[in-house]
């Protein structure tokens, strides 16, 4: 059976605001992610559809608390709710948040091919 761990996974993402470890486990990617300071990242996703994520994700908030705002209400999870993110999502994280979070491998790609370029232009 394929599986992973948050020490198993390779750092992928080690910036001031957030740090991610991944690992694909089958079609789905499992990311492991810290956050270091609030973020409104909605500015990385221009370019997507209606300028939100596209890629569905499940997972588990260990700690703190993650928004994920959609255009006609916002959905909040705290420590200890498992969730579900619909495409048409933009996310807003906080500090001291820690996500174990599943998503679809191609779907992941295609959204952070658009964030990795977003963020490269920001950045210059």
């Amino acid at each position: 059976m394929p599986r992973t761990s948050k020490a198993e996974a390779e750092l992928q993402v080690d910036e001031p605001v957030i740090e991610g470890r991944y690992a694909q486990v089958g079609p789905y990617t499992v990311g492991y992610e810290t956050m270091k300071e609030d973020m409104d990242p909605a500015p990385l996703f221009r370019g997507l559809p209606d300028d939100r994520c596209q890629c569905p994700h499940w997972g588990q908030v260990l700690s703190g608390k993650i928004v994920f705002r959609y255009a006609d209400h916002d959905e909040v999870f705290h420590a200890g709710d498992a969730y579900y993110g619909a495409p048409g999502h933009l996310p807003l994280i906080f500090a001291g948040t820690e996500i174990v979070e599943f998503s679809p491998t191609a779907e992941l790609n295609s959204t952070m091919e658009v964030v990795g370029r977003n963020l490269a232009e920001a950045m210059s």
